[in-house]
């Protein structure tokens, strides 16, 4: 019996303070873990294409493709550190001690807050790009976005940091036993984390978006009534721009699709970590990084072309960086 106990502890040694490893079947773990590595490298693998593709073709560096590579670096976050991190503390015990165990969580706050942001401003891109065409060039260019990018990183680090900061400082100081890695929120910092990064945000996007929506309705009724040849030039320019919308609009409901269960659950009061509800929703969101290059590979026919000329390797040519992939 006691040889049993010792096996189901963490630190065997330590029988006392020692957690026990999480209560799976030895078939189970086995396919949780497969199936949530291969989607953690599928995720890995697909948004550092896309940072590849926007940051080598000169022609992709345009202040919406600009805020795709911000997401796609946030999402490579995802699949190469959060998925990893959650399918060790799900599947096994938590064996790289207390400091890794507060940087990971100070690190999962910084991606979801700047994951947040980039959709903010996205839905602000589309927002002026639609309703205020003629100011759009001179209002977002590529200078100004580059530094609304840095904010919103620089930002979430700030912001990430006041919530942590006393688990950065005093690393383990939450956890009940010994293979545990969790982070305690008190009732005030989670009503405005709550707030910040939840209710504010996806009320902007989606207030901003029903304005495009409408907007766009009625675009595309004054384009199909006029022909003349100076509204079929301008009627060129905003169906790209509509079309781009829409685009967008799809990775910005499926963005909500995922993200909002983790917070209706947080609502709902089921606050443990380690239920299963939280575990479902929180591997949810994290899926959306794996889902974002799916859908650029679908509705984007630069991120095709680019793709192939990564996989063909024809990128190491000289002057590929001027490839005409639009």
């Amino acid at each position: 019996m006691e040889t049993q106990d010792g096996a189901d502890l963490c630190f065997p040694p330590l029988s006392n303070t020692s957690c026990r490893k999480p209560v799976l079947l030895h078939s189970e773990a086995v396919i949780l873990q497969v199936v949530l590595s291969s989607i953690s490298v599928l995720t890995a693998a697909l948004n550092l294409l896309v940072i590849i593709s926007v940051s080598h073709f000169r022609r992709l560096h345009t202040p919406t493709n600009i805020l795709l590579l911000s997401l796609a670096v946030s999402d490579f976050l995802v699949g190469l550190l959060l998925m990893p991190g959650e399918i060790l503390r799900k599947t096994s015990c938590w064996f790289l001690g207390d400091i890794v165990c507060s940087l990971y969580n100070y690190i999962s706050f910084v991606i979801t807050s700047s994951s947040v942001g980039d959709m903010v401003l996205i839905s602000v891109d589309r927002y002026v790009a639609i309703c205020d065409p003629l100011h759009y060039p001179t209002r977002v260019t590529e200078r100004s976005v580059k530094l609304c990018v840095c904010a919103c990183w620089v930002g979430s680090f700030f912001y990430s940091s006041l919530f942590v900061k006393d688990d950065l400082t005093h690393p383990g100081r939450h956890k009940s036993c010994y293979g545990e890695c969790v982070i305690v929120v008190d009732y005030i910092a989670g009503s405005v984390d709550l707030a910040l990064t939840f209710i504010i945000p996806v009320t902007v996007i989606i207030v901003l978006y029903l304005r495009v929506f409408v907007v766009a309705v009625s675009q595309a009724r004054a384009m199909r009534s006029h022909i003349t040849a100076v509204s079929l030039q301008l009627s060129v320019t905003k169906k790209s721009e509509l079309k781009a919308a829409r685009t967008l609009g799809v990775l910005i409901v499926v963005f909500l699709m995922c993200f909002c269960p983790y917070y209706c659950v947080t609502l709902a009061g089921d606050n443990l970590l380690n239920s299963s509800s939280v575990s479902f929703a929180l591997y949810l969101f994290y899926f959306n990084s794996c889902l974002n290059p799916l859908i650029y590979a679908l509705l984007y026919p630069w991120f095709r072309k680019a793709v192939k000329f990564i996989v063909t390797l024809q990128i190491l040519q000289p002057g590929s960086c001027e490839a005409n992939v639009l």
